[in-house]
């Protein structure tokens, strides 16, 4: 190799940020002097990434809100390329969002820079002919889960299973009361920790619904607590005014700035919006109940291209429903306030979950970074 290796990333949202950041310091224990720059969050800006555009703009969900910001998305991507076809790295690593990243991907693999996507779509729950566009976008494919590489092998691409990192950061055996003493939690009483989601506009519908159920809860358990981390301030300052709009502002609620591992360590049961977080639940092995809601435009889409019975990771790791769900209209308070009090009351059923989400978070623990950057190293060996 001549001089340092350049490496393209691009990573959209917390939990790729969270992936990328390790990547990129699993790399440098083999390019110690490699640069990186693209699009990234916080994590990967502290891990070494010169961030041309910050993650945040790329962090929309749903069809609804991706059209309300087509135009700035569409303005960054092709800036971007233009970039990049303009000065080639050596690499070009995307870090899941492949709504965005495909698109790129397909054209600096044209162009004959090494191109890695990190984390397969969703093909196995929704939108499979995806799988197509992934074949021809890029070269190299770094999977999360142990049932996606065969997918895309039997069409010609080169898939690895590398694991979760998640698996790797969370411990096998959480310590709840270690979190609760952080947390000043008093001993009695059951502890609920509520995930509405990262993004403002999954808050917009996601918490009247869990301050809502947050209220039967404590009509049901008088002494109950709950937890409430959000990773902005903005979003934390939205979530404030939905206590004040639904006049709930004398809940036993603590609002956390991050800290959710804490929360969800610290919980008895936890009410997820469905996403990443329903796999950091079931890692921390805790009972939940998935939700979610969007605007009904998204929603009719979504439910057109669903191909499985399930929305959350725990479920679709497990192939059944191991733990409820309740989507868009079934979302209500009423439901979600029942089946979570059902889980805390039960005997028994805590103790089968921990089992097996024990055996879950065993298969997922491969040391994902070693292994993505392992994979990735071939590709960068031959440049000039």
């Amino acid at each position: 190799m001549s001089g340092p290796a350049r490496i393209a990333m691009v990573a959209g949202e917390a939990s790729g940020d969270l992936l990328a950041s390790h990547l990129i310091g699993a790399l440098k224990a083999h390019l110690p002097e490699a640069r990186f720059f693209g699009i990234g969050g916080p994590k990967m800006q502290a891990a070494g990434l010169d961030a041309w555009w910050p993650a945040e703009k790329l962090a929309v969900r749903g069809y609804a809100e991706v059209l309300r910001h087509y135009r700035e998305l569409s303005g960054i991507r092709r800036a971007l390329l233009k970039r990049l076809l303009a000065d080639p790295p050596d690499a070009f690593i995307a870090i899941d969002a492949p709504d965005f990243n495909l698109w790129l991907e397909g054209r600096t693999k044209a162009a004959g820079i090494p191109t890695i996507h990190f984390v397969s779509p969703s093909v196995w729950a929704w939108r499979a002919g995806r799988i197509r566009n992934v074949v021809r976008s890029v070269h190299r494919l770094l999977c999360l889960f142990p049932f996606e590489p065969a997918l895309y092998q039997k069409h010609g691409l080169s898939a690895d299973y590398v694991g979760h990192p998640l698996a790797d950061i969370i411990p096998l055996e959480p310590a709840q009361q270690a979190a609760r003493d952080r947390l000043n939690l008093e001993p009695d009483g059951f502890v609920f920790a509520l995930l509405p989601g990262s993004r403002q506009a999954e808050l917009r519908y996601m918490a009247p619904t869990f301050i809502a159920t947050a209220k039967r809860l404590l009509e049901r358990y008088p002494r109950a607590r709950f937890l409430v981390p959000l990773v902005t301030r903005e979003t934390r300052n939205q979530f404030e005014q939905a206590l004040w709009d639904n006049g709930a502002q004398d809940l036993p609620l603590t609002l956390l700035f991050g800290h959710a591992h804490d929360a969800m360590a610290a919980a008895d049961a936890v009410l997820v919006a469905s996403g990443t977080a329903t796999l950091e639940a079931a890692l921390f092995k805790k009972p939940m109940v998935i939700t979610y809601k969007m605007s009904p435009w998204s929603w009719r889409l979504m439910r057109r291209m669903q191909r499985q019975p399930w929305v959350g990771l725990p479920n679709i790791l497990a192939g059944r429903f191991l733990v409820p769900e309740f989507l868009q209209e079934a979302a209500t308070a009423e439901n979600l306030a029942q089946a979570l009090g059902n889980l805390v009351a039960d005997p028994v059923l805590p103790e089968r979950l921990r089992l097996a989400f024990t055996e879950m978070h065993r298969s997922l623990r491969q040391d994902t970074a070693s292994k993505a950057a392992a994979a990735i190293l071939p590709l960068l060996a031959g440049r000039a």
